[in-house]
């Protein structure tokens, strides 16, 4: 497992319950020592992870071992078929797309995928979509309201793609789209901020119902290094930057950004994924049914983004 600065004590702990267990595992003595360390070790976890600062949380967001948007896909969506393409120019892999079915009942899916590995990453440009995966996730959105399917979108990019191509494709159009698209439709959406929310490139995905968040995603209109080289002319101040920004899920449920923030195992979502997308799963059940309730759906998610602006 890759070990982030701050959990180093932790680890430290672990080699030395591996160091004792190699020994004589008879020894009643060591055997009790080691009983001793590991809960010391669970101590010391739930204490780090219940004081995390928000610079810490970026990190833990960004986790690689962190589960990724086709890992909830494919725990949670039977039968999913997978859509390519926006029609226009091309498909763009750092947008999953498709259609299935999500607790038996049919379901549209849009999610921002990072991948796992080196090849898995560059092949899926590292989550950060372009304008043809936007404008994929338009396409797809038109085809759920025509079969009347809810769509469910796991959110998780540092931000849209920022390169010269995707300028000249149209990068803020295509996002503009998508959440003029968003602001349309028909049926319920429910967004899962699942990792990084980072700017317009998250949003473009997030105009929804209902907005979960796990515990330890961030949800953010520019990185912390970006607003720190802006604000600061120093990227080494993104730790400030992060404080500044109030992008913690618990922050942003204060501010009613988000809806419900979603708890995640001690220690983080790396370290038991299953239990997290079970976690994940429920809450979005909960939600949709929820949703059924709403008489305009397009009036609610109107309102719930302009509220976010007036001031009593």
């Amino acid at each position: 497992m890759i070990i982030l600065d701050f959990e180093r004590p932790i680890f430290e702990l672990d080699a030395k319950i591996q160091e004792l267990k190699k020994l004589n595992t008879e020894d009643l003595n060591i055997l009790e020592e080691v009983k001793k360390l590991e809960i010391k070790q669970k101590k010391l976890l739930k204490q780090i992870y219940s004081t995390l600062s928000p610079w810490q949380k970026v990190q833990v967001a960004r986790h690689p071992e962190r589960p990724k948007a086709v890992d909830y896909i494919n725990f949670l969506i039977d039968d999913f078929v997978p859509l390519a393409g926006d029609r226009l120019f091309g498909d763009d892999l750092a947008i999953t797309a498709g259609i299935g079915k999500f607790k038996g009942r049919s379901v549209a899916v849009l999610g921002q995928e990072k991948g796992k590995n080196t090849e898995d990453r560059i092949a899926h440009n590292f989550g950060m979509p372009h304008p043809e995966g936007y404008r994929k996730a338009c396409r797809i959105m038109d085809l759920a309201d025509k079969f009347k399917l809810p769509l469910l979108t796991f959110i998780d990019t540092a931000g849209a793609y920022p390169g010269v191509g995707a300028e000249e494709r149209g990068q803020a159009e295509a996002i503009a789209r998508s959440i003029e698209r968003s602001l349309n439709f028909s049926n319920p959406i429910i967004a899962t901020i699942i990792g990084e929310g980072g700017s317009g490139g998250a949003i473009a995905l997030a105009v929804a119902n209902y907005v979960l968040m796990l515990e330890n995603s961030i949800y953010s209109v520019i990185s912390p290094e970006g607003c720190a080289s802006i604000l600061y002319r120093e990227s080494e101040k993104a730790e400030e930057a992060a404080n500044a920004l109030k992008l913690t899920a618990q922050d942003l449920a204060k501010f009613h950004i988000v809806d419900e923030v979603i708890p995640e195992p001690v220690g983080g979502a790396h370290r038991n994924s299953e239990a997290t997308i079970k976690s994940v799963g429920e809450s979005i059940k909960a939600v949709l049914m929820k949703a059924q309730n709403i008489t305009d759906l397009k009036e609610h998610r109107n309102n719930k983004f302009l509220n976010f602006g007036r001031v009593n």
